[in-house]
């Protein structure tokens, strides 16, 4: 894997030059998980590690199994991410630490339009703009391709489970079928038509 070799990190005001002028900027937001930097006491046994395409971006998480995966079809995720869909895997926020912090994340928020800090926002790499996780208000949705642990030929078949999709979400969108009988949402899950594996309403 290719490390990174460039200048400093730099600091969360370099990254996002605005975040400190808003309203403290979601209740100072660098203060609370995933931002705050945890001392190994605090963040407790190390269940995964992560990291960016560079190396720039480390971080743990603490919790062997998400809370949920899904897979993604809408149209926003397929361009954002360059693929036909997004395979984001749900974690409570404490479950997640930055090494280092904000050091080294640029953010964008794709309701607001905006590079500055404001939920819900899309969280990436800075440096080689590897996408790390979507932070919602109370949740956050990691991407597993980003951990370590997914490189690993002894330790794949664990990671496969531990992440396996309980559900793909609008599915109506989809640019491919996948057949894999796993329930299939037309928008939300829960809060939309079920579709089989073709697509069609149930």
């Amino acid at each position: 894997m290719a490390q990174y070799r460039g200048s400093p990190l730099p600091g969360v005001g370099a990254t996002n030059p605005s975040q400190t002028k808003s309203k403290s900027n979601e209740d100072n937001w660098t203060k609370r998980p995933p931002y705050s930097i945890c001392s190994p006491e605090e963040v407790g046994p190390v269940k995964w590690r992560g990291t960016c395409q560079c190396g720039q971006v480390t971080y743990q998480l603490s919790r062997d199994r998400p809370l949920k995966a899904k897979f993604c079809h809408c149209r926003g995720c397929q361009v954002m991410h360059g693929a036909p869909f997004q395979w984001a895997a749900i974690f409570h926020k404490s479950d997640l630490a930055f090494t280092r912090g904000a050091e080294g994340l640029s953010f964008y928020s794709s309701s607001q339009a905006t590079r500055k800090y404001t939920l819900p926002t899309k969280v990436y790499c800075s440096f080689c703009r590897t996408p790390i996780m979507d932070e919602g208000r109370n949740v956050c949705l990691l991407f597993p391709q980003a951990l370590e642990s997914a490189d690993d030929d002894e330790n794949r078949t664990h990671w496969r489970e531990a992440f396996e999709i309980d559900c793909h979400i609008f599915y109506g969108q989809r640019v491919l079928e996948i057949p894999d009988g796993k329930p299939k949402w037309s928008g939300l899950d829960g809060q939309s038509d079920l579709l089989d594996d073709d697509g069609q309403k149930k």
